[in-house]
């Protein structure tokens, strides 16, 4: 039998947002906490979920928990649990919402009837903890069929979708069909972007768009040399003598060390401390494109053989993501192609797995990688929102997207960042990223407006203010 599992989530004080506001933002954040209050009380705000690690979804939900518990509201989280079956179907429903036909296999009947079972196991369990009046908040593809049970049961329901495609084509259409019974009963949906909207979903729709928690281990600052020396504990740079300890604190404010390595495959020496180091962050998914990024980054040698740089495609281990079963198999289409390039090519691309046993060691790793690269990059083919350009804006570096999907939502070209019009070309790829290697001045201007850019927008304090604007649309309609 399968039944969900709950994340206990510690209440996080949103005193942390007091010396990040001006005056009349704070007195906002406190005003919008007051109203979620006695919106709430005596209620339960559930969070249901696929899997508790991963990034994404997976690191905004908890954080976002931890505030609402701050303000005086009972947030919960709920992650399903589902079998491989279950998460291939929804892993292809994740790329029909992008447009892309995955693995070409079907979404029919027989894998509505599969979906449905998982579904049904874990309702079991949700309908003895959710409440009549209680507010659940589903995300993506997963949950969808959990809204007509938790609907008649007096939950007021909203789903929320975290991917999507500004072009729908017959893929998207297969998707919405797909999730169509489900969706019928959730009073609300919410989106990352309002060309995401499908036609039956346009009279209860919100635009709400994701946010990063700047508290949080990834996102806190660290200092030139700890980075360094996490890195090179990790494998990802070579140590030197005199290198600080790698520590950083953790979310309760206790000390830690970065103990774990990652698994790298390279060809030679780690990178020196000095080299420029290209960096693409994101799970093993064809669709943030790493071979994309590996040929670009292989065609930027060719063209220019002596500019000093080296690239460093990561991602988390592949075991360690239940809902994304592909994972293995990306990362090996990825090897095969590294494996296929020139030895000069090969010595100076390094592809890591980054140990996920502690969360929080994982996200000191990547927040070490992020702040010592000298550009970010987010090759992907389509792209959901990104929330790994988020953080390297937050980081104040300098970033190379592709405008598409929420990516485009945060990087203006040319202001706090760079554009690639055309993801699927590796040229312009190409001299985008040497554009920033060979101007740092430049490159440094980007970086510290983009810093300022994800201030003003994509903190959790903006998101827990939509949050409330979703209660109170879940009153209105209900």
């Amino acid at each position: 039998m399968l039944k969900p599992f709950e994340v206990h989530v510690q209440a996080e004080p949103l005193t942390h947002f007091e010396s990040e506001l001006d005056a009349a933002a704070w007195s906002v954040l406190q005003e919008e906490a007051a109203k979620a209050r006695a919106l709430m009380a005596g209620l339960a705000f559930w969070n249901v979920s696929s899997t508790a690690q991963g990034g994404g979804v997976a690191e905004m939900v908890p954080r976002l928990v931890a505030y609402a518990r701050g303000a005086g509201v009972d947030a919960r989280w709920l992650v399903l649990s589902g079998t491989p079956e279950f998460f291939h179907i929804t892993k292809r429903l994740h790329h029909a919402l992008h447009g892309s036909s995955g693995d070409g296999s079907p979404l029919g009947a027989a894998e509505h009837a599969r979906y449905d079972e998982v579904l049904r196991d874990n309702l079991e369990e949700l309908l003895v903890l959710v409440r009549p009046g209680d507010v659940v908040l589903l995300h993506d593809p997963q949950t969808a069929g959990l809204a007509p049970a938790l609907a008649a049961a007096g939950a007021r329901v909203a789903w929320r979708c975290h991917v999507g495609r500004d072009t729908p084509n017959a893929e998207v259409a297969r998707a919405w069909e797909f999730l169509a019974p489900g969706l019928t009963a959730a009073r609300l949906t919410v989106f990352s972007r309002a060309a995401y909207v499908p036609p039956q979903c346009a009279d209860r729709a919100l635009v709400i768009q994701p946010s990063i928690d700047i508290f949080a281990v990834k996102n806190r600052p660290l200092s030139p040399e700890v980075a360094r020396a996490i890195l090179a504990r990790t494998g990802l740079l070579r140590g030197t003598p005199d290198a600080p300890e790698p520590v950083f604190t953790r979310s309760d404010g206790v000390p830690a060390r970065v103990s774990r390595g990652a698994d790298i495959v390279r060809l030679g020496a780690e990178p020196e401390p000095d080299s420029p180091l290209v960096v693409q962050v994101s799970r093993w998914d064809p669709l943030k494109d790493p071979a994309g990024v590996l040929n670009g980054f292989a065609l930027l040698l060719r063209q220019s053989p002596d500019l000093r740089a080296e690239l460093v495609l990561a991602g988390p281990a592949v075991t360690s993501v239940a809902d994304d079963p592909e994972a293995a198999a990306t990362l090996q289409d990825v090897i095969s192609l590294w494996r296929q390039q020139p030895h000069f090519v090969r010595r100076r691309v390094h592809l890591a797995c980054l140990p996920m046993s502690d969360l929080e060691e994982n996200a000191a790793i990547v927040n070490a990688l992020q702040r010592h690269a000298a550009v970010v990059v987010q090759k992907s083919l389509q792209e959901g929102f990104g929330l790994t350009i988020t953080e390297a804006m937050w980081k104040g570096r300098p970033v190379v997207a592709s405008a598409v999907g929420g990516l485009q939502d945060q990087v203006v070209h040319g202001v706090n960042g760079l554009l690639v019009r055309d993801p699927g070309d590796p040229a312009e790829f190409a001299s985008t990223v040497r554009s920033l290697l060979e101007n740092p001045e430049r490159a440094a201007q980007l970086g510290t407006r983009a810093q300022e850019h994800v201030r003003a927008h994509f903190t959790a304090a903006r998101h827990l203010a939509d949050f409330v604007r979703l209660i109170e649309r879940l009153d209105t309609r209900g």
